[in-house]
C-alpha cells in the first residue's frame, strides 16, 4: 500500500506514543497475538503504511531536533516501549499563539527559532492528513493548523476538544476544499470515557435504570495541568456529553478532570461512582478506581483515525467522517452510543457505509 504521509502538530505524549507505536507494531500480523493493537490491518492499510513528514511545536527542547529524539524531549514524560531510529522530519517552530499559558510555561520555554509558514511547510513536506495533538484549551492554535490545513489541501484529525470537526462551519470549509476532516476530543482505547460509557451502556442493556452518576480524573504532564486550569469547563462539558451518550434518558451526570497532580507524571488515575435500582427497585452501587498511562492510551485510536482518514480520502469521501469521528472521539459531528460507533466503523470498513 501507498504510505500515509502525516504532520503532527504538537509533539508531546500523545505524539511520543504515537510514533513509537509505528516502530513497535511495525511488523504486527493479525494472524498472531498483539497485545495493545485491535487492528493491524485497517481495510488494506498496515501501521507500517504510516509515514511522519512534517512536525511542528514551540518548545525550546524540541525544536530543530529530529521528531526520533523530539518525542523524548522534556517535558514529554511517557514510557518508552520503542527505539525508534532517525526519522529525517525536523521538528519546526510554529506560532505559539494560545498554545502555552502562564502555568505551562513553568514546564516549559519557548524557542526562540524563527517561526515557519505552516501553510508552506506543509505543502513542502507532502503531507496529506495533519493531526492536531497540541494542548486542550488552546482555541487559537487548533483553529490556526486546521486553517493551514485547509490552505495547504491537508484533511485534518483534530484530537482536542477544541470545537472543529463537530462544527457545521469548518465541516462546510473542509467539503469545499474536497478534504476529510475527523475528530474532535480524542477518546482513549481505555481511558475513563470509554469505560464510563460501556459501564452505562451494560447497565441499561440489563434493565438497571441509573441515577446518576460520577466520573472524576487526576494525573500528571502537561495535558493534565492544561486541563485543569484552563480547560476544565470545557472538559468536563465535553466528557459529559459523551458518556450521556449511552444513556437512553436523562439522569445527573458528572464527568471531568478534577486536579493535575505532578508526581504522577503520565499517569491518569480515575474514580467511578455509578447508582442505580434494579429488578424490584433493589439498589445498586458501582464504586471503581482505574489507573492507566495516558500516552500510549491514545495510540491505537490515533494509528485507526489516520488509516481511516486515508481510507476516505482513497474513496473520494469528504467533509466530516462520521463513523471513524463516532469511533475515536468524544465529540464527534454525529454523537451515537459505542456499540453503534462499533457498527458504524465496521460498515465504513466494508465499504458498507458511505462515511
Amino acid at each position: 500500500m501507498e504510505k500515509i504521509r502525516v504532520a503532527l502538530f504538537g509533539v508531546g505524549n500523545c505524539a511520543s506514543a504515537l510514533v513509537q507505536g509505528i516502530e513497535h507494531y511495525r511488523d504486527a500480523q493479525a494472524s498472531k497475538e498483539i497485545i495493545g493493537l485491535s487492528h493491524p490491518d485497517f481495510a488494506g492499510y498496515h501501521v507500517s503504511d504510516i509515514e511522519f513528514v512534517a512536525a511542528f511545536d514551540v518548545t525550546t527542547s524540541k525544536v530543530g531536533l529530529d521528531l526520533s529524539e523530539a518525542i523524548f524531549a522534556e517535558p514529554n514524560n511517557v514510557m518508552r516501549f520503542a527505539k525508534v531510529p532517525t526519522l529525517n522530519v525536523k521538528v519546526l517552530k510554529a506560532p505559539i499563539l494560545d498554545g502555552v499559558d502562564d502555568n505551562l510555561r513553568a514546564l516549559v520555554s519557548i524557542s526562540e527559532d524563527k517561526e515557519v509558514d505552516v501553510t508552506r511547510a506543509l505543502k513542502d513536506s507532502g503531507a496529506e492528513i495533519g493531526v492536531c495533538l497540541i494542548p486542550g484549551s488552546s482555541q487559537k492554535a487548533t483553529e490556526f493548523f486546521a486553517n493551514a490545513c485547509l490552505e495547504a489541501g491537508v484533511s485534518f484529525i483534530n484530537g482536542t476538544p477544541i470545537t472543529i470537526a463537530s462544527d457545521p462551519e469548518w465541516q462546510k470549509k473542509f467539503e469545499e476544499r474536497s478534504l476529510v476532516l475527523v475528530g474532535d476530543d480524542i477518546q482513549d482505547q481505555l481511558g475513563s470515557t470509554v469505560l464510563h460509557r460501556s459501564i452505562l451502556q451494560l447497565l441499561v442493556a440489563r434493565g438497571v435504570k441509573v441515577d446518576k452518576s460520577y466520573q472524576l480524573d487526576v494525573g500528571g504532564g502537561a495535558e493534565s495541568l492544561d486541563s485543569h486550569y484552563r480547560g476544565r469547563m470545557r472538559k468536563r462539558g465535553v466528557k459529559t456529553s459523551a458518556i450521556s451518550q449511552d444513556l437512553p434518558y436523562e439522569a445527573p451526570l458528572v464527568a471531568g478532570s478534577s486536579d493535575y497532580v505532578p508526581f504522577l507524571d503520565n499517569g491518569r488515575e480515575s474514580f467511578f461512582y455509578i447508582h442505580g435500582r434494579q429488578f424490584g427497585g433493589a439498589p445498586v452501587t458501582i464504586d471503581i478506581r482505574m489507573e492507566v498511562t495516558d500516552g500510549p492510551n491514545a495510540g491505537p485510536i490515533l494509528m485507526d483515525a489516520i488509516r481511516g482518514t486515508k481510507l476516505a480520502i482513497k474513496r473520494g469521501i469528504i467533509g466530516a467522517l462520521e463513523s471513524i469521528s463516532a469511533y475515536g472521539f468524544k465529540k464527534p459531528p454525529v454523537p451515537t452510543t459505542m456499540y453503534r460507533a462499533e457498527r458504524m466503523v465496521e460498515e465504513f470498513l466494508l465499504n458498507k457505509r458511505e462515511r
